[in-house]
């Protein structure tokens, strides 16, 4: 008896991503608080709304019912109850974690608790329609970080009209998904478009004006008069003493899993909130999921894995056998040309798709094929007879068949010709 009134006990989602609209969509009478005013939207498209490509409603995710802007403070796991900062409280029979990342605010001399104007998180439907009005054409703008995130900004913006710079610490773009070669190609590309692109390059700080009118800075009560506090950021300075001028300065500098409520509530918390294969995490009545899950130590901060998270623990709240066994997942970026670009003689769009391990290690073949005329790249990576990785730009024809024998992890066919996976169907 008890274990049918545990199952109909109320499900409630924190958090309002993708990952808890997708479970909400599966679930039925789940309960969803988001801290965000907007209806559940898709986050990969965020730097389409920056450019003005598509308007906010265009990106929203099929109708959840959500409780809009109400953040979750508490949880007591001895009654099962959450407290939110309306003063609600919210019962559970089985609580879900999808509280998702915050972005990295780097530990720059200019950058307290309080953002100076002219200076952006780029996270959030917020945060990009925030850039949107800010940005003007001819604008000067920094964006700091060179990952998938940055990339996606430094386009939008140009596409806007804005002279960008891209200033990233590492040797090349986009680390975690490329290999040099390819890294080289999207940054001619970029470049292509009209965003100056540094590698390399450590940024120090941020220099911006400041008043002593008792003027309030973004967000914060006025402050006194004597006070002194940013108000506005003029340049980005690199540790070599340069400066850059900007406008506008995106932060892009990755994300950090959204772990203190389950920390405060006493769960298991690594880098991320612990889960199991049921993404259940210490407390067998909570469970977490999306960006702020760690899974056998991996926490993966992508799309694709939160779906699929979602989409096995609604199978394990329906009381049916599903174990979530880690995702390998494909990174895909287009890169649009813009009107800026277009007038310019600029490059069409550039497709990129990159899987798995694209660096080798000692003992690994290697397989590129590059077609300068196209602007074709391809390479891939074996690794005891199984395809380890891969990176694809310009040309993804090969793209399908390749993430499929990747996916797959069998050894490859001995008789196969190692060029014959590059080809249009992967090998397939």
């Amino acid at each position: 008896m008890r274990k049918k009134t545990e199952s109909a006990a109320p499900v409630v989602v924190i958090g309002a991503g993708m990952a808890g609209a997708r479970l909400a969509a599966r679930v039925p009478g789940v309960t969803v608080v988001g801290e965000e005013r907007h209806a559940p939207y898709n986050r990969v498209l965020l730097a389409d709304v920056l450019a003005g490509r598509y308007a906010p409603d265009v990106i929203a995710l099929p109708a959840t019912e959500v409780r809009r802007g109400v953040r979750a403070v508490r949880i007591d796991r001895a009654d099962r109850l959450v407290h939110c900062d309306d003063g609600s409280v919210l019962h559970y029979g089985r609580l879900v974690l999808a509280t998702g990342s915050n972005p990295v605010l780097p530990p720059l001399r200019g950058l307290g608790a309080t953002l100076p104007d002219g200076v952006h998180p780029f996270r959030t439907l917020d945060d990009a329609l925030a850039l949107r009005a800010a940005v003007r054409p001819g604008a000067r703008a920094v964006v700091i970080g060179g990952g998938l995130l940055g990339v996606s900004a430094a386009r939008a913006l140009a596409e806007c009209g804005a002279q960008v710079v891209l200033a990233q610490q590492g040797e090349h773009l986009m680390e975690r998904q490329l290999d040099p070669e390819a890294a080289a190609l999207l940054r001619v590309h970029l470049e292509a478009l009209g965003v100056e692109v540094h590698t390399a390059c450590r940024v120090r700080g941020l220099r911006c004006t400041t008043t002593a009118t008792g003027e309030s800075v973004r967000g914060t009560e006025p402050t006194p008069a004597r006070a002194t506090a940013p108000t506005a950021v003029q340049a980005v300075q690199l540790a070599d003493g340069y400066e850059l001028a900007a406008d506008l300065t995106v932060l892009a500098c990755g994300v950090r899993p959204r772990t203190g409520l389950a920390r405060a509530a006493g769960l298991e918390v690594r880098k991320g909130i612990v889960v199991d294969d049921e993404l259940r995490t210490s407390d067998p009545y909570i469970h977490a999921l999306g960006d702020c899950a760690e899974h056998r130590s991996t926490l993966y901060g992508l799309a694709g894995p939160a779906l699929e998270q979602a989409d096995v623990l609604a199978e394990v709240l329906a009381g049916r056998p599903a174990r979530y066994e880690g995702t390998r997942a494909l990174t895909r970026l287009s890169l649009r040309a813009g009107s800026r670009a277009h007038g310019t003689g600029g490059p069409d769009a550039l497709d990129l798709a990159a899987f798995g391990e694209a660096r080798p290690l000692p003992g690994d073949d290697v397989i590129r094929l590059s077609d300068a005329t196209r602007g074709a790249y391809r390479t891939v990576v074996l690794r005891e007879g199984r395809l380890a990785g891969g990176v694809l730009l310009g040309d993804l024809g090969a793209v399908a068949g390749l993430a499929r024998t990747w996916q797959d992890d069998e050894p490859l066919p001995p008789a196969m010709s190692l060029l014959h996976l590059l080809t249009d169907d992967g090998g397939h």
